[in-house]
Formats: C-alpha cells, sequence, structure tokens
C-alpha cells in the first residue's frame, strides 16, 4: 500500500472554495435571523420619524470664506501660521465655542427684534477640496435669525483672529523690550571692562603682538646656527677650519648684507651680540688663513724639491744648504702663521660663545615678554568678543521689534468673507435623506449583530471550516437528508435505494476506512461517536456497517448505547435480550445476536436499559467478547453513547482498534468536539478520523456529490 497522500493543490481553488464556504455561512445566517436585520432597521426607522414629527423644521444658510493672497513686504516676518494643518485648525476654530458665543452676542446686540429662539443654529464647516474655500452652513429653527447668525459668526472669527494676533503681537513685543532691558547693563558692563583693560595696556604694542612673535623666531634662529657653527668648528682641526672659511667668506659676506637690510629691532640686537664683530673677525682670519696655507704648500714644495736634489748633491752644496736655510725659514714663518691662525680661531670660538650667551638671555627675556603679550592681546580679544556678541543681540532684538511693529500695522487677515450669509432656505428633502439614513445605520447595526453572533458561533457549516478548525483526517462526508414528513428520523440503506448522493458518501467512507494510509492489520473493531447527542452517530454507524456488508464483509453491529440505543427500531429487529443482558445476566452474546435484513450484518440489540454500562465496558467480559467477536466477524461496529453524554466511549474507545467521530454540519460545536476528542486521546484511544455529517449540499465544498447525483445506470 503507498502511504503516500496525496495533497490537493492550495492555489485559487482553495481560496474559491474558503470564500464559497463563507458566503454559504453568511447566507445560512441572514435565512435564520434575517428577522434581526429587519428589527433594527424598523427601530432605526421608527426613531427617525419620531425625531422628524417632533422638531420643527430647519433652515439653511451658506456662506464662504477664502484665504486671501498676502503680500510679503519685508522678508523674514514674524507672522507665520502652520501651512501643514492650517486648513483644519481653521475649520475647527470657525465652529468652535467661542466664536458661536460671539455670534450670538454679536446678533443679540446688533438685531434685537429677532426672535430668540429655543437653542442656537448648528454650525458646520467644509473645505471645499483642492482649494482653500471654506464653506459654512448654519442651520436654525428661524431663517432671519440663521442668517444673521451665520453673517456674525464669519465676522467673529476675523475679530478673534485679530484679537489673537494682537495678543500675540503684544505678549512677543513686551519680551522682545524686557531681553532688550536686561542687554543694556550687560553692553556698558562690557564697554567699562575693555576701557579698564585699555587704561593699563597699549593698544597700539598689543596689535604689535605678530610681529614680537617673529622677532622671537628669528632669535630662536640665529641662536640655533651659532650653536651649530660653534660644534662644527670644534670638530675640525685648523687646517680643516682655514679651509671652511675661505669656502664661507663669500656666503657670509652675503649674509652680513642681507642682515643689515632687515628690522630694525633684529640689527640692534645682532650688534649689541657681536655678530658683526664675528664677522669682520672672520674676514681677517680669512687672509692669515690664505698666507698659512700659501706658505704651508711653498715649504711642500721646497722640500719636495730637496729631497730630489738630495739623490744627487751632497748636504754641504750651496744649493742644498740655500734649500736648508729656505727651509728653516719658511718652518718659522709657518709656525708664526699657525699661532695666529689658532689665536683667530679661539677668538672666533670666544665670539661665537660670547654671541650664543647673549642670544640665550635675548631669547628668555623676549619669550616673556612676548608670552605676557601673548596673553593680554587674548584677553583683549574675548573682550571685544563678548562686546560685540552683546551689541549684535540687542541690534537683532532692536530690528525684530521694529519689523514686528510694521507687520502689526501692514498685515492682512489670512481668511476673508468670499461670500456672505445667503438667504436661509429650507432643505425639502431632510425627511427623506433621514429616513435613508436610519435605515443604513438599522442595516449596519443588524449587520453588526449578525456578525457578532457569528463569531460567537463555533459550529461548521461547510467542509473547509471543518478543515480548519481539525487537524484530524476527515474520512467522508455525509449529505443532509430530509426526515419523513410523518415524523421519526432518517431511515437506513436498502438495497435498492434510490438515494444516490447518500448512498455513495457512505461507500466513499468505506473506501476510506478500508484504503487509508497506515500499517497493516487494518483495524476490526469500530467505534462510532460523537460529542453530543443528535450528530447522527447511530444512523453513521448503521449505514457503515450496511456499506461494509454490500462489499462482502461478514458485519456484527453493536447498539452499545445503554442508555438509549435505537439501532433495532432502524433495523426493524427484536429487543428482548441484548447487549445489557450480556453484561447483567451473563447471557450468551451469541444468543442474543439477531438477523437483520441484509445479507451478512448482524444486529447485538441494546436490550433493557441500565446506567451502569461504563462498569461493564471496563471489566473482563467486555473483553472476552470482543475477542470472540472478531474470530468469528471481519468487521465489529459498536454505537456508543456521546462523548459528553457519558463516560461509556471513553471507558471502551481504549479497547477497540480505531474510533469514528461524527459532527454535524450547523450543529457541533468545535469548541466541545475538540474537548470531547482530547478526552479520547487522554485514554490513548485510536481516532481514525472525522465523519462531516447532514452536509448541506448546495454549498460549494459539496459540488463533487451533489453535480453527479443522478449519475446511474
Amino acid at each position: 500500500m503507498n502511504d503516500q497522500l496525496v495533497s490537493a493543490p492550495d492555489g485559487r481553488r482553495g481560496a474559491a472554495g474558503s470564500f464559497a464556504g463563507r458566503a454559504y455561512r453568511y447566507r445560512i445566517l441572514l435565512a435564520k435571523r434575517w428577522w434581526v436585520i429587519l428589527i433594527c432597521v424598523a427601530l432605526a426607522l421608527g426613531g427617525a420619524a419620531t425625531y422628524l414629527r417632533f422638531t420643527p423644521p430647519q433652515f439653511t444658510s451658506v456662506g464662504q470664506m477664502i484665504v486671501s493672497i498676502k503680500l510679503n513686504l519685508q522678508a523674514g516676518s514674524l507672522y507665520t501660521e502652520d501651512l501643514a494643518n492650517f486648513l483644519g485648525t481653521q475649520s475647527a476654530l470657525m465652529q468652535g465655542g467661542e466664536v458661536v458665543q460671539r455670534a450670538a452676542d454679536h446678533v443679540a446686540a446688533q438685531n434685537p427684534n429677532l426672535p430668540a429662539t429655543s437653542r442656537l443654529p448648528s454650525l458646520k464647516v467644509n473645505i471645499i477640496p483642492k482649494t482653500t474655500i471654506f464653506t459654512l452652513m448654519a442651520t436654525g429653527e428661524n431663517p432671519e435669525y440663521t442668517k444673521a447668525f451665520l453673517q456674525a459668526a464669519m465676522e467673529e472669527y476675523i475679530n478673534l483672529k485679530k484679537q489673537m494676533v494682537t495678543r500675540t503681537s503684544d505678549t512677543t513685543s513686551a519680551g522682545l523690550t524686557e531681553q532688550m532691558l536686561r542687554l543694556e547693563p550687560e553692553m556698558q558692563k562690557c564697554d567699562a571692562e575693555i576701557q579698564s583693560f585699555l587704561s593699563t595696556n597699549d593698544a597700539a604694542l598689543l596689535s604689535e603682538a605678530t610681529g614680537m612673535a617673529n622677532y622671537v623666531v628669528t632669535i630662536y634662529q640665529q641662536l640655533a646656527s651659532a650653536q651649530a657653527e660653534q660644534d662644527l668648528l670644534e670638530s675640525l682641526t685648523l687646517d680643516q677650519s682655514i679651509l671652511l672659511e675661505q669656502n664661507q667668506s663669500p656666503v657670509m659676506a652675503a649674509n652680513t648684507d642681507t642682515a643689515a637690510g632687515a628690522g630694525g629691532m633684529a640689527n640692534n640686537v645682532l650688534v649689541s651680540s657681536g655678530v658683526a664683530n664675528s664677522t669682520g673677525a672672520n674676514v681677517g682670519s680669512s687672509s692669515i688663513g690664505t698666507e698659512y696655507l700659501s706658505v704651508k704648500q711653498q715649504l711642500a714644495l721646497l722640500k719636495a724639491d730637496r729631497e730630489r736634489y738630495g739623490a744627487i748633491l751632497k748636504p754641504k752644496h750651496p744649493q742644498m744648504v740655500a734649500m736648508d736655510q729656505e727651509i728653516d725659514k719658511l718652518g718659522r714663518v709657518l709656525e708664526i702663521y699657525r699661532q695666529q691662525s689658532m689665536e683667530q680661531l679661539d677668538a672666533r670660538k670666544s665670539a661665537l660663545a660670547l654671541q650664543i650667551h647673549n642670544l640665550e638671555i635675548q631669547t628668555k627675556q623676549q619669550s616673556k615678554v612676548n608670552l605676557e603679550l601673548s596673553r593680554k592681546a587674548a584677553q583683549y580679544a574675548r573682550l571685544q568678543a563678548k562686546s560685540e556678541r552683546v551689541q549684535n543681540l540687542y541690534e537683532q532684538l532692536l530690528a525684530m521689534l521694529q519689523t514686528l511693529d510694521m507687520s502689526k500695522e501692514i498685515s492682512p487677515e489670512s481668511v476673508t468673507i468670499y461670500e456672505p450669509a445667503s438667504d436661509a432656505f429650507q432643505d425639502k428633502g431632510l425627511p427623506s435623506k433621514t429616513m435613508a439614513m436610519a435605515s443604513a445605520i438599522g442595516l449596519g447595526l443588524g449587520l453588526g449583530i449578525l456578525f457578532l453572533l457569528d463569531r460567537m458561533d463555533d459550529r461548521m457549516n461547510s467542509f473547509t471550516e471543518l478543515q480548519a478548525a481539525f487537524d484530524e483526517e476527515i474520512l467522508g462526508q455525509i449529505p443532509r437528508e430530509r426526515k419523513p414528513k410523518k415524523g421519526g428520523s432518517v431511515p437506513a440503506l436498502t438495497l435498492d435505494d434510490d438515494r444516490h448522493p447518500f448512498v455513495e458518501a457512505y461507500r466513499n467512507l468505506r473506501s476510506s476506512l478500508l484504503y487509508m494510509a497506515q500499517q497493516e492489520p487494518r483495524p476490526r473493531t469500530l467505534l462510532v461517536t460523537s460529542s453530543v447527542p443528535g450528530d447522527g452517530k447511530s444512523l453513521t454507524a448503521t449505514n457503515l456497517a450496511i456499506t461494509l456488508t454490500m462489499g462482502g464483509s461478514r458485519v456484527l453491529l453493536v447498539d452499545a448505547d445503554l442508555r438509549k440505543g435505537n439501532l433495532h427500531y432502524r433495523l426493524n429487529v427484536k429487543n428482548e435480550t441484548g447487549f445489557s443482558e450480556v453484561f447483567l445476566k451473563g447471557a450468551s452474546w451469541r444468543a442474543a445476536v439477531q438477523a437483520t435484513g441484509f445479507t451478512n450484518l448482524f444486529l447485538l440489540p441494546r436490550g433493557t436499559t441500565t446506567q451502569r454500562s461504563s462498569e461493564f465496558f471496563i471489566g473482563p467480559v467486555m473483553e472476552k467478547f470482543l475477542g470472540e467477536a472478531k474470530n468469528e466477524y471481519d468487521y465489529v461496529v459498536i454505537d456508543s453513547a456521546p462523548v459528553m453524554a457519558a463516560d461509556d466511549v471513553t471507558s471502551l474507545a481504549p479497547r477497540m482498534d480505531g474510533v469514528i467521530f461524527v459532527i454535524r454540519a450547523e450543529h457541533t460545536s468545535a469548541r466541545v468536539a475538540h474537548s470531547a476528542l482530547n478526552m479520547l486521546y487522554q485514554r490513548k484511544a485510536q481516532v481514525l478520523g472525522l465523519v462531516f455529517n447532514s452536509v448541506n449540499v448546495n454549498t460549494g465544498d459539496y459540488y463533487y456529490y451533489y453535480r453527479y447525483q443522478n449519475y446511474k445506470t
């Protein structure tokens, strides 16, 4: 056997079935409770008629107001309104309580001859779509008073807006003036602080803070250059020092000319620190060094010549003696030049040391002066910024106050009267409109009540609703059959039954049991039950047993409802000895079994009624009976009491191979059925599935049975 279940497609057919089931449910609800809608409509019409009977005639006056064009004469206008909610806000303001009261007082003052009404006219404001035009309608009992009231309401609305603007302007002006009065002492305080600061500090010197900072940077550069030169001289030999002086003399002369054209303050410092003297010494030492190098070069050449002549001449040779004398002379001159160069180098180093010392003193002094000057300059800048900030704020407040005064004088109203109030007229169609509205209200109320009743009703009307409410497998659907006109119950199936859909439904139930997707062996002892009486379990058990015998099976039908069982009436057999006597008196169940009008169908009737049936079902007699009956019959179908009515089913169900649970359409509560199924599951009963009984064949879910009811040979 193939255990795979083929599921029906979802898609549009499932949605259409659900919609058809829901439509059928509402159709049944309307058919049963149509009187609810009728009563609601009648009550609404009666209330409307009473209202019209005792309400005096009403007159309506219409006027229009429009958002006026406003010229923006000055930038940054202070008067603005919330444009996002402007129309709704103005509409609410027009029909607000203050405008209505002002309009009533205005009419009383301007038109004292108009008769007073029992109540003020009602005021309604509408906005014409896609425009900024307000349509105002006043409805009252007196036509002249209604017209005057509407005109007064429009005028009083404008007056109220003016007062609101004036009140807001006055409040804003007072606030701005108060802020300006607070700023004046602060401005005076800022001026006094600046004057006090300038009395002890030179403003011109504060303005030169940037030049002083540049001057300090120049001193630091000179100090770094002198220290670098001193370090270099310490690391060089005399010859290297002389060569370096010769190479740097043109550059130093150019630097000296550049320094001579610098600012006066920097030149004075350089002269005082000995930089100029050092430069002159460098020029003199450069000439001595040149002579020193020249003599040294001549001496080296002379020694080279003597060495070359010494190879061919004797030491006493006049030329050799003359060369020795010249070498000795040049040596003494060279020593003199070397000594002078050393002295000049030491003097230069001393001058550099003095220069560095002077520059260090200058940097320390000027740094302190510059730091103090920068601090005072920053303090002066803060005082000036504070004074400017207060002054700017004061000027802004003054400009806003001037703009506010100007706007108050020239600002036009944002909403003005477009059309004055018209002559009041009576609405001839008011009674028909009132009755139509009452009918709609009554209809809506009735439908709402029906909807609430439907929400509270959990009875299932269609196969779709049954699927949505239960997870159990649905074994079959049994169509609804009318009861005989003379009364009684629906008759059981016959061999030549012409109720074609009714017969085919039970054959389909038989096929579901024979070919259901489960392991062998198939269930042979079947218990048919329901949640409450009246669901059709007895008829289902009888017809299921009949269709099983039509398939060639030997079936024993047992009436186990020992309180109200009636299967003997359905199959027209005697009820002298039955299932009750088997337990009460120990009678043989085989002797109590009776043949029926159907081949291979046997009935064990109820017997006498008893209230102690549940004790028998849990005893060993029941277990022995089931074992013997299974050996002699292909199927044992047992009809029992409803689950919620007695404990019989919950005591008997665990002994059976399977339980068939019957649910009656438009009768069984889903909540009660779930409770009954939970009781069976708690007793470990094997529930095979559900049978949906007494289904209306006009539902969309049942078309595949009903459509082919005449498909016969």
